[in-house]
């Protein structure tokens, strides 16, 4: 029998989002001349949002105070500020100074802005690394912050991304919390290299600089190859899933809830064939959000949690695939 590891006393105290205006399919498909039907068929996206005057700082900073209200704190209450984010402002400063800026007392309070960047899996992949580092002395409280404006990136000519993506913020409190039944179980990533291309804007960096290669619709937008993806998932979770569970005393048929990355209608078709899941296990909002890229966990946790799908006490995984490509995980109670 394996050894179930240690806890960490570790709670999400509240969370907040922003959501832009809201944009139908049907809306959508009028917009760019799609046929009637064509997003919901092959995306499974009824509704997204989509930013017009908002940046990632702005949207970030009402999510984050909202998250902060919720929980009864202001940002001097917290330790350290993480962008958990692929899209973002400007290339410097950091992301996470700019949502700082835009947010209540944020040109009155100094805690540290960082960002991390593991794409998709930012929001994950932060969460790993604040339960890690809270300790209850130099760190209690951490803001996590996962704000997405996909739709600047996407080729209208490409009908996949197109109807796919959304844009949006969440933010979570998390704290250190002895006392509480919520507690930190285990977060793990792996990197396949493989993959590292299957996902891209090609333009936009030192590779390809702005000034070398003026703005065109393929290179500086979001490409994915779908069927090499899916391909690479197929082969590499399930025994991601075996290494993840393997000292923790669970598996996947006895967690109570999972929230996975909303990274597309046949993506979350793969993940139900891969696994046998109970009825209303695994948490989804790709219908009514879209991908949000990163900020599609937190925003799915938020929606199941407000809806009594997710309550104090259970057991979840927030896990999901992202550029680059990586497989990740968390696994808490809630």
């Amino acid at each position: 029998m394996s050894k179930t590891i240690k806890t960490k006393p570790i709670r999400i105290v509240a969370m907040g989002k922003y959501l832009p205006q809201a944009m139908s399919s049907e809306a959508l498909e009028k917009k760019h001349g799609l046929p009637t039907g064509w997003a919901m068929k092959y995306s499974g996206v009824q509704n997204r949002h989509v930013a017009s005057q908002e940046s990632n700082g702005w949207m970030g900073a009402r999510a984050a105070d909202e998250a902060l209200q919720k929980a009864e704190m202001t940002l001097h209450d917290i330790d350290m500020l993480i962008s958990g984010g692929g899209t973002y402002d400007y290339p410097i400063p950091n992301q996470a100074s700019v949502i700082k800026a835009e947010m209540k007392d944020g040109n009155n309070c100094h805690t540290p802005a960082i960002d991390i960047d593991s794409t998709c899996l930012s929001f994950v992949t932060a969460l790993d690394f604040a339960a890690k580092i809270l300790d209850g002395k130099a760190y209690k409280n951490i803001l996590i912050v996962s704000s997405e404006i996909a739709s600047k990136g996407i080729n209208p000519a490409n009908w996949e991304t197109l109807t796919l993506f959304g844009d949006g913020a969440a933010a979570a409190v998390v704290s250190y919390a002895p006392g509480q039944s919520s507690c930190y179980i285990k977060g793990m990533q792996r990197t396949y290299s493989e993959g590292v291309y299957h996902t891209l804007i090609e333009g936009g960096g030192n590779r390809k600089f702005f000034k070398d290669y003026p703005y065109d619709p393929e290179l500086h937008s979001f490409q994915m190859k779908g069927k090499q993806l899916l391909k690479l998932t197929k082969k590499l979770l399930p025994d991601f899933m075996d290494w993840f569970f393997e000292d923790t005393g669970y598996t996947l048929a006895t967690i109570d809830a999972i929230v996975p990355h909303q990274a597309s209608k046949l993506g979350a078709a793969l993940f139900q064939r891969l696994f046998d899941f109970a009825p209303g296990q695994v948490q989804t909002t790709l219908a009514h959000y879209g991908n949000c890229i990163a900020a599609s966990i937190p925003l799915t946790l938020m929606a199941a949690i407000d809806e009594g799908n997710i309550q104090r006490g259970d057991i979840c995984l927030l896990a999901g695939t992202s550029a680059g490509f990586a497989i990740g995980g968390v696994l808490l109670r809630y």
